[in-house]
């Protein structure tokens, strides 16, 4: 048997939702992985995406645990912190080294950085 038979109905229908919505936005950001052009497109999607997923089923397990301990359960924030200070960050240093890349092999997909005039 598993614990979560003593979910009432109402939270298995709100999890199930958070759950079902959580999972589509992650596979919404994936397509776009397919569907996007060039690697600059291609790092939005999955990023936003996922992020709004991974909140939605961190939501789903507050409600649930919550609900099973009779108590607020909270310590799944710390997950949705670290990834609200790490994705955007981890997006800008791959674009950055995506871009200095490009630019050192001088594609014509990125224009090169202006030159500045030392004075």
């Amino acid at each position: 048997m598993n614990h979560l038979d003593a979910l009432p109905p109402w939270a298995a229908i709100v999890v199930a939702v958070l759950v079902v919505a959580g999972a589509l936005l992650a596979f919404i950001g994936s397509l776009g992985l397919l569907r996007l052009r060039n690697f600059y497109q291609r790092v939005h999607a999955p990023t936003l995406g996922t992020t709004l997923g991974t909140f939605l089923v961190l939501a789903a397990s507050i409600t649930c645990y919550s609900v099973l301990d009779q108590r607020p359960v909270f310590h799944e924030i710390l997950i949705g912190a670290f990834l609200t200070a790490t994705t955007p960050i981890t997006l800008m240093l791959l674009v950055r080294a995506a871009l200095y890349r490009d630019r050192e092999e001088g594609s014509d997909a990125v224009p090169r950085a202006p030159d500045r005039e030392r004075g």
